[in-house]
């Protein structure tokens, strides 16, 4: 009832739109079962030979939309996030199911703790100049 006793004929925001909870996507699940360690920069790339994901019906509006993000551009799960206005957790869960579908390939950047040494770097390539 409205405060001034009158019934509300709509009980939602007509401004909001569709609202579609983030677990509803995933069906549920917080980790798929191809999940990867999924960082923020991690880069989803399409594969190759991905046909086109609007004729498997097991897959979601979101799915197909990550896909075809990828197609052209590679782009990190932050971005997708971004892009997608979806959370984090959600475009995670979404990647994996894509990478066990084998629609996409996940590359992770080499860690900065991974990476040599610049003064390792220096001293080989002063080892070249002295050869």
């Amino acid at each position: 009832m409205s405060e001034d006793g009158q019934v509300s004929s709509h009980w939602f925001d007509d401004d909001a739109g569709p609202v579609v909870r983030p677990y509803a996507m995933t069906r549920g699940r917080t980790t798929s079962t191809a999940q990867h360690r999924l960082d923020l920069i991690a880069v989803v790339v399409t594969e190759p030979a991905a046909g086109d994901p609007e004729t498997d019906p097991t897959l979601s509006p979101e799915h197909v939309d990550i896909v075809g993000l990828c197609r052209s551009t590679p782009q990190s799960v932050a971005e997708l996030a971004a892009e997608l206005d979806l959370p984090i957790g959600v475009v995670r869960v979404l990647v994996g199911d894509l990478v066990h579908a084998e629609l996409v390939h996940v590359t992770r950047p080499v860690p900065p703790a991974e990476l040599p040494d610049e003064s390792i770097l220096r001293d080989v390539i002063h080892g070249l100049r002295a050869l």
